[in-house]
């Protein structure tokens, strides 16, 4: 086998949506580092059954903005 070819694998940190931690492994960063999830099987619809819009970064508010004279009378 060849030696140095394969990435670190190291603990990170994990923190889910409702403010939980565990520490897992993972190519992920360097040791030590943190992940804040965003969407976990603790708020995502195809688990919890409710569906909801999740705005990440304002995506929702830039469409609406590029898009919003389309469709529009005058």
């Amino acid at each position: 086998m060849k030696s140095d070819i394969h990435p670190a694998y190291h603990e990170i940190n994990i923190i889910m949506t409702d403010g939980t931690e565990y520490k897992t492994r993972s190519c992920y960063g360097k040791p030590g580092d943190t992940i804040r999830l965003d969407i976990d099987p603790k708020s995502h619809p195809a688990w919890t059954g409710q569906q909801r819009i999740i705005d990440t970064g304002g995506q929702i508010a830039k469409f609406n903005k590029r898009f919003a004279g389309i469709g529009a009378r005058k």
